[in-house]
């Protein structure tokens, strides 16, 4: 098996250097740099990752507690998370804290202590726990898609844009005709369940409609909640006419609540969601949909938390990406002609 003397002698450069390549740890130049890594392909060396961390006091891993990890909208950030950190040179370890306080802690508390270098979180509507820990044990850590307000001068932010995308979903119903539109919010506590009611009271306003509270029904951000709040809805003396959902696996409950009612969409009721999906085409009419860039979402967490672990005394910012309005049928609109150039 080779070993870094053997891959110095190879590259004609000291056993330093070959370290300093390997780890990052001084500037090589670029040739020089080459060498070593051309040896290493040759040799087929293999470095040896924990005597690496005794070394930097670094394991090259980083932990990430995400929930609802089935839900199509975390496999993709999941997706991206893992390709950011394979890019470079990082390992990953999940685990779902079930959007729960108490086992969230828990779970980034293994995570910790399995010595990953930083932590990416997804935060429940409730992380004091979390926050308490990570500041506790200045663990350097990367919220993503929902914001926490008091995460601290240390913790780095990445979520897409809630409240303008459901602002043009519901002026986009308001277009169409509808003066009753419905909102099937998520979790109580969640920023983007804010943002988006935000949004969509914004979108009203916008519209010149009434807000009426009880049109804002909260599926609590999962299919059976969604399937319940929607039926309630259905049950006013006066129904909306139209609905948003604000994410996908809301969509799937108030799709269900609407087949129990024996309601067609959009022909008895129309519907926008939040959340774009690989099969919502897939639909009979097609959803029109918010579409947040979730892959990279999960990759510029990874950037933003390799920055942080770069420099961790800087200050602390907040990254919003912007979403995409995906014009289907199930608004009511015909469907809409391909572009010139892509395929139907």
């Amino acid at each position: 098996m080779a070993t870094m003397a053997d891959v110095a002698r190879d590259a004609g450069v000291s056993v330093a250097t070959v370290s300093h390549v390997l780890n990052d740890t001084r500037p090589v130049l670029p040739h020089t740099r080459q060498a070593v890594l051309d040896a290493i392909d040759r040799l087929g060396y293999t470095p040896n990752s924990l005597a690496r961390s005794l070394v930097t006091a670094r394991t090259r891993s980083i932990g990430l507690a995400v929930s609802a990890i089935s839900n199509p909208y975390f496999t993709e950030i999941l997706q991206g998370v893992e390709a950011g950190a394979l890019e470079h040179g990082y390992s990953l370890l999940i685990a779902d804290p079930h959007d729960d306080p108490e086992h969230e802690r828990k779970v980034v508390q293994l995570l910790h202590e399995r010595r990953v270098d930083g932590m990416i979180v997804a935060p429940s509507a409730d992380p004091g726990g979390l926050l308490a820990y990570l500041r506790r044990h200045a663990v350097p850590s990367v919220f993503l898609d929902r914001l926490v307000t008091d995460a601290g001068p240390h913790v780095d932010q990445v979520c897409a844009e809630s409240a303008e995308p459901t602002t043009q979903l519901v002026t986009h119903l308001a277009e169409l005709g509808h003066r009753r539109i419905g909102l099937v919010a998520g979790r109580p506590g969640l920023s983007t369940t804010r943002e988006r009611i935000t949004g969509y009271r914004h979108g009203l306003a916008h519209a010149g409609l009434a807000h009426d509270e009880r049109l804002i029904v909260h599926g609590d951000s999962e299919s059976a909640g969604a399937e319940r709040a929607t039926a309630a809805l259905l049950s006013l003396a006066a129904p909306p006419t139209a609905l948003v959902t604000a994410n996908n696996a809301m969509t799937i409950g108030a799709l269900r609540a609407l087949r129990a009612r024996g309601l067609s969409v959009p022909g008895d009721i129309a519907l926008c969601c939040f959340d774009d999906f690989d099969w919502a085409d897939l639909f009979e009419p097609r959803l029109t949909a918010i579409a947040q860039p979730s892959k990279e979402l999960g990759a510029r967490a990874v950037r933003v938390l390799l920055d942080r672990l770069a420099e961790p005394d800087r200050p602390a910012r907040t990254v919003r990406l912007d979403c995409a309005f995906v014009h289907r049928t199930s608004c009511g609109c015909p469907e809409q002609p391909p572009a010139k150039g892509t395929a139907p």
